[in-house]
Formats: C-alpha cells, sequence, structure tokens
C-alpha cells in the first residue's frame, strides 16, 4: 500500500540558480545537496518539516525545464506570503478568491508552474 509521496521531480534548467530561488524566495530548506554521478548533483529542497519534497532534476531529457505546471503550496496567509514573494521580484498574480479558498499562481524561474493557496476553514 502507498501510504505518501516523498519526492517529486522538478525539472530546472540550472540546479544552483533554482536551489537559490526555492531557499531565498520560497523559503525552502536545502535537504540534501551531493554529487550523484559524473556531472550529476542530487539537490533537494521543500518546505521545513513537509513530508513531500523536491528535487531539482537536469538529467531528464524528457522532463524539459518548466513543464510542471499545477503544483499546489498550502499557506496559512496567501495575502502576506503574496505580498512577500513580490517584494522580492516573483512575478505572482493577484490573489482571487473560490468558495473552497484563496489563492495567488506564480512561476519559478525556469517556468514551472505553482498555486500558492490557502484553504478556506471546513473546505
Amino acid at each position: 500500500m502507498i501510504n505518501s509521496i516523498a519526492i517529486i521531480s522538478l525539472p530546472v534548467s540550472d540546479q544552483t540558480a533554482s536551489k537559490r530561488f526555492y531557499r531565498d524566495a520560497l523559503g525552502f530548506e536545502i535537504i540534501r545537496d551531493n554529487p550523484m554521478g559524473p556531472g550529476q548533483q542530487w539537490v533537494q529542497v521543500g518546505p521545513k518539516g513537509a513530508q513531500t519534497s523536491f528535487t531539482l532534476v537536469t538529467w531528464f531529457d524528457s522532463m524539459k525545464p518548466g513543464s510542471l505546471a499545477g503544483i499546489v503550496l498550502e499557506t496559512a496567509d496567501v495575502m502576506a506570503e503574496a505580498a512577500r514573494l513580490k517584494a522580492l521580484g516573483v512575478a505572482i498574480s493577484d490573489v482571487q478568491s473560490q468558495p473552497w479558498g484563496i489563492f495567488a499562481t506564480f512561476e519559478d524561474p525556469d517556468g514551472n508552474g505553482f498555486v500558492l493557496q490557502q484553504t478556506a476553514p471546513g473546505a
């Protein structure tokens, strides 16, 4: 039986630049940053204490940088987090409201798409 999602491979063009974005803009922690073979680096990032993380991959020909979309990140205060990201220079949409909560969208430097959401109580 599958009981969790451990790691999502996130296709990027430059692991160093992507690592800075995820660490400095999104506030993710660097879980691992290790060599994994000739010319390859395992860079794993994620929200502190989260069960699921991302590995920033450059080695899959079938995974083009910027090809992931719809990755949902939950926050307790989407208005504050969207304002913080804007202040850091992240292009983020206006916050929108839905019956299930509020959200804004943004992309990482490669164009991978994210939804920053705050789920409404009871939704």
